[in-house]
This record gives structure tokens, C-alpha cells and sequence, in this order.
């Protein structure tokens, strides 16, 4: 039984992890061809984020409404604390198109623990704060980024198909990283962002003729010689704690009322076996 659960742990851990790497790569290189001037120059970064938020929340809002998912009370201030520390670390992600936030990771695990609240619950809450929030101080962050408005980008059909494709791949993508934060510590999120970096620069580099340099280069070996080399620690850092079977907590307070009643019986002062006083 115990085997049972840990092979359908691993494999529930496999697919929130493949799930992440596949839709945080593709929604780059969706990215990469709607925001790059070879491609659409849809230069507003932050308006997009909001755009991805309000499709999360709007499948957010689908999930409750038809009983798929529960929503648990978390207070406003809450919600919106956590906003401002995501809207922070997303809204860099799409200007730096690959970024990972230790403090972004370390506040959803605080906030899931504390309320007991599931991944896709808490993101179904806080996704209509981000994306409001997004959508009316977005426009005018990328004025003050780019120097262009959004009033004035000329939408084509092909634009727009790719906005809706970043989109789609932002709710896989929110939606993965929060389970990945359920379930990985936050080195293994960390060796994670390098392996999508990896995929990034290799991608990049086949679909959109970027640049190869040899320090991206070294810098890819280097990124894969410390996921293995971090594979190998946690492997062996298991074997060695499924080596160790300390004594049951029941089993040891046996063995101490055991060697009260033969003190007892012996006639000598009874001691107390764990502070090593005597009792009168």
C-alpha cells in the first residue's frame, strides 16, 4: 500500500513538474515571438501579465462555479499583500523573459500552510487582484518602460492568436508552478528555473536564430553538471535516511517503565532514568 502511494506520489510529482517546464518554455518562446521586433513588437510586457492573470482568473472563477474546487476564506490583506510580492516577481519574469523569485516561492508556501489552502485555490483568489491590479497600472508602466502606448498598437489577427496563445500557456503555467511549490523544496524550484533557462537558451537558439555564445555555452554545462551533480545529493541523502530506522517512540517508553520495575523490584533507589536523579 505504502509502495502504492509513493509511486503515484512520484508520478503526481513527474507530471506537476513536466507540466511546469513545458508550458514556462513554450510561453517564452510564444513570448519571444509576440514581444520580439522581428516578430510583433508587442513591447507591454505588464499588460500582458495582466492579460494572463485575467484568463487564470477567469478559469478560476469556471472551477468554483461548477463545484470542481472549494474556496477557502483567506483575508483580503491577505490577498492583496501576496499580489503586490507576485505581481513584483511575474512582471519581471516577462521583462527578463526567465527569472525565478525565491521570495515569490517562499510566500505561496507560507500562505498554503497557514490557511490550509490548496494550490489552485489560493490562485483562483488572488488572480482577480493581480490581474486588476495589472490592467490599470500596466499600461502606464510600459509608457514609462517603452515610451509607447498601448492605444496606439496596431492588433493584427496573428497578433492577437499569439496573445491568446500566451494566454492559454500562462494558465498551465501559474497553475504548475503552484503545485510545484506544494511539492518541491525551494533548491529543487531553483534547479528547475535552471533547467528551463537550459531549454530557453537551446530553443532560442533553433527557432529564433539566437546567438550561441560559449559563455551561454559553459554556462548551459555548468547549470547540468549542478542538476546532477544536486540529483545525486538528494538520491543519496535519501538512501541514507532509509538506511537510519530510529527507535519508535513507543518502544523507547517501554524500555524506560521496563527499567523503573526492575529497579523497584532489586530494592534500589529508584531513579529517574531520563534526567539521572534520583526519586524519593
Amino acid at each position: 500500500m505504502d509502495s502504492l502511494k509513493k509511486q503515484s506520489s512520484a508520478v503526481s510529482d513527474v507530471g506537476a513538474w513536466a507540466m511546469n517546464v513545458v508550458s514556462s518554455v513554450g510561453l517564452i518562446m510564444a513570448n519571444k515571438q509576440l514581444m520580439s521586433p522581428a516578430g510583433y513588437a508587442f513591447v507591454f510586457a505588464t499588460t500582458l501579465t495582466g492579460f494572463h492573470f485575467s484568463m487564470t482568473a477567469l478559469i478560476g472563477l469556471v472551477s468554483n462555479a461548477t463545484g470542481n474546487s472549494t474556496r477557502k476564506k483567506v483575508p483580503l490583506w491577505e490577498l492583496l499583500w501576496f499580489s503586490v510580492v507576485a505581481n513584483t516577481s511575474i512582471t519581471g519574469m516577462n521583462l527578463s523573459l526567465m527569472l525565478n523569485s525565491v521570495g515569490f516561492y517562499q510566500s505561496i508556501g507560507s500562505l498554503q500552510k497557514k490557511y490550509s489552502i490548496g494550490s489552485f485555490e489560493l490562485l483562483s483568489q488572488t488572480a482577480p487582484i493581480q490581474a486588476l491590479s495589472l490592467l490599470l497600472f500596466g499600461p502606464f508602466v510600459d509608457y514609462y518602460l517603452t515610451g509607447k502606448l498601448l492605444a496606439s498598437y496596431k492588433f493584427s489577427s496573428a497578433a492577437f492568436f499569439f496573445i491568446l496563445l500566451s494566454c492559454s500557456l500562462a494558465v498551465f503555467c501559474n497553475i504548475s508552478q503552484y503545485l510545484c511549490i506544494g511539492r518541491f523544496s525551494a533548491t529543487s524550484f531553483q534547479v528547475l528555473g535552471h533547467m528551463k533557462t537550459v531549454c530557453v537558451l537551446i530553443l532560442g537558439w533553433l527557432l529564433f536564430d539566437s546567438e550561441l555564445t560559449l559563455k551561454n555555452i559553459l554556462g548551459m554545462a555548468i547549470a547540468i553538471l549542478g542538476m546532477v551533480v544536486y540529483s545525486w545529493a538528494v538520491e543519496a541523502d535519501k538512501q541514507t535516511e532509509s538506511k537510519v530506522s530510529p527507535l519508535p517512540k513507543e518502544a523507547s517508553e517501554e524500555n524506560v517503565e521496563l527499567l523503573k520495575q526492575q529497579q523497584q523490584s532489586d530494592g534500589s533507589p529508584l531513579k529517574d532514568v531520563e534526567l539521572g536523579k534520583s526519586q524519593p
